[in-house]
């Protein structure tokens, strides 16, 4: 997780449940990943401190724990955020050519099968620990409605002449 998502994270979760401290923090991102990944102080606390620099947090002692809790004006960046991904339909642009690049892959192909069963994982295992929830039924035909999209778009992607390496 980039330091960038660590704060941005660390504002959604101030946001929600009230001042923070680094280790909670770490503990929920921990909780979040399934234990995927738990950030060590060097990436929290120093993600915490620039979101105090800019303003988008302040920090309070209490004790010998260090309190973090999001201002005005970090609600308004969550805010922004949010509209930006709502208008634009994600979160930001696809890097995932980058990442293949930076993996050693010649393409990202597998790196984008690798994250689209990591999405599908991730869907399972959410509408298993929701199973009365009552946006179970929505999600679930939303996940048919975008597998279906998705196989009408790899069948239309394998019909279509590829233009890759032609030269012009």
């Amino acid at each position: 997780m980039p330091p960038r998502m660590i704060g941005l994270y660390a504002l959604a979760t101030m946001e929600r449940e009230g001042p923070v401290h680094g280790y909670l923090l770490t503990q929920r991102i921990a909780a979040r990943t399934a234990g995927a990944w738990r950030p060590g102080a060097g990436a929290v606390y120093p993600s915490l401190q620039r979101l105090v620099q800019r303003g988008l947090a302040r920090r309070a002692g209490v004790g010998r724990r260090q309190e973090y809790s999001i201002t005005p004006a970090g609600r308004a960046t969550l805010r922004r955020i949010r509209a930006r991904a709502r208008s634009t339909g994600r979160g930001g642009p696809d890097l995932s050519s980058l990442w293949a690049e930076v993996l050693g892959e010649d393409d990202a192909g597998p790196l984008l099968v690798r994250r689209l069963e990591r999405t599908v994982q991730g869907l399972a295992s959410y509408l298993a620990d929701h199973p009365s929830s009552p946006r179970t039924r929505a999600i679930r035909r939303s996940v048919a409605v975008a597998l279906d999209g998705a196989r009408a778009a790899i069948e239309g992607a394998s019909a279509r002449p590829s233009h890759r390496g032609r030269r012009g």
